[in-house]
């Protein structure tokens, strides 16, 4: 099945927000089921899944630097906000 670039970026975007079920109901059964249907977005789910077990592997029980999270909650908010004031400027 073919699969619109658009749908596949976004799954992509919000890969980590389904592996650790930080997503809605309908969020969720959307990315579950495109990543039933498209097989590179199913590959690099897989590739995703296995970062993180090995980064959770490695790291063990080790806190991330203040500053680390600090910097990644920043980027993760940034990335948020553009991602709907992108849709917010696409939506008719």
């Amino acid at each position: 099945m073919s699969h619109d670039h658009s749908d596949c970026s976004e799954v992509l975007l919000r890969v980590f927000e389904y592996i650790d079920q930080e997503m809605g109901p309908d969020d969720c059964a959307r990315v579950r089921a495109h990543l039933e249907e498209c097989a590179d977005c199913m590959s690099a789910y897989e590739c995703d899944l296995l970062l993180k077990a090995l980064v959770r592997r490695s790291c063990g029980r080790v806190p991330a630097p203040d500053t680390l999270r600090v910097s990644i909650v920043s980027s993760i908010t940034t990335i948020h906000v553009g991602i709907e004031e992108r849709r917010a400027v696409d939506e008719p």
